[in-house]
């Protein structure tokens, strides 16, 4: 028979150890009743597994599920991944952040470019090359100038002017690429999202920008005159309005300018010789 002082310690231990268990078990009770009562029950949240660009479509790849206590959702957070499937983030996510509602997109009439006009301003498109719009790297929501070479006569430099006909016009879209919203085509196209990383485009010969309604007509008329169009970017805070006039090749001789007058005016005289006899 085992000693009974070491059967009634055994049994004290036991008891000590199962109250130990049950105090540790309420504390923990208590405190997990505490914080849900002051942060409210975990509820699943979608959250970006990896950082997302502007403009890049989410797919079940780039998000995850993750529960968070109810006071620490954002407003109009998302609890599916099925309702991210085939949107477009409107802002950059990074990863861990919640997906909500104002982040993200569906491809429709109200994410084109009619969007990003001004009221009363009209949206008009240029054909460049790099050569014509500072190498390309324009962007869209920058503000160039636009100077026009204009030729009273073609072929004779002494006929022809450089004009800045337009200062401080913003860029709305460069190619397909629009600012804040997604390009035209996808609009047309679904299945082109998935083929074009919208957030990097940049092989485009056109640039759009907003116009007034007789700029439009400026420029349309310029354009089918035969003069060639190109742009020149500015600070975005540069507001100042330069009271430009043209330069001819008489401005960019300076002091050869005489000279070149001269020989302008003798090659010119034969021809008015001709006309009077």
């Amino acid at each position: 028979m085992g000693d009974p002082m070491n059967s009634r310690a055994f049994s004290l231990s036991l008891v000590i150890a199962l109250v130990a268990v049950f105090m540790s078990y309420s504390y923990i009770d208590s405190v997990e009743k505490e914080h849900l009562e002051k942060y409210g029950h975990p509820q699943p949240v979608v959250v970006a597994q990896i950082d997302i660009k502007e403009l890049e479509l989410i797919d079940d790849t780039k998000v995850k599920i993750e529960t968070y206590p109810k006071k620490f959702l954002m407003p109009g957070h998302l609890k599916r991944i099925e309702e991210v499937y085939n949107t477009i983030a409107t802002v950059p996510i990074k990863a861990g952040e919640q997906i909500t509602a104002p982040r993200v997109t569906q491809p429709g009439a109200r994410t084109g470019l009619a969007q990003q006009i001004s009221v009363g301003k009209r949206a008009y498109s240029l054909n460049i090359t790099a050569g014509q719009a500072v190498g390309k790297l324009i962007k869209p929501g920058d503000r160039v100038d636009i100077m026009a070479l204009i030729a009273y006569a073609p072929g004779q430099l002494e006929k022809m002017k450089v004009k800045t006909v337009l200062q401080d016009v913003l860029i709305l879209s460069t190619g397909y690429n629009i600012t804040n919203a997604l390009p035209a085509v996808v609009l047309q196209r679904d299945e082109e999202i998935r083929k074009m990383n919208l957030n990097t485009y940049t092989d485009y010969n056109t640039v759009t920008v907003e116009l007034s309604p007789m700029e439009v007509q400026k420029m349309i008329y310029l354009i089918n005159a035969g003069s060639k169009i190109h742009l020149s970017l500015r600070n975005n805070d540069d507001k100042t309005i330069e009271g430009l006039t043209s330069t001819e090749i008489y401005d960019v001789l300076g002091e050869d300018a005489a000279e070149a007058k001269d020989y302008y005016q003798k090659k010119s005289s034969p021809e008015r010789n001709r006309a009077n006899i």
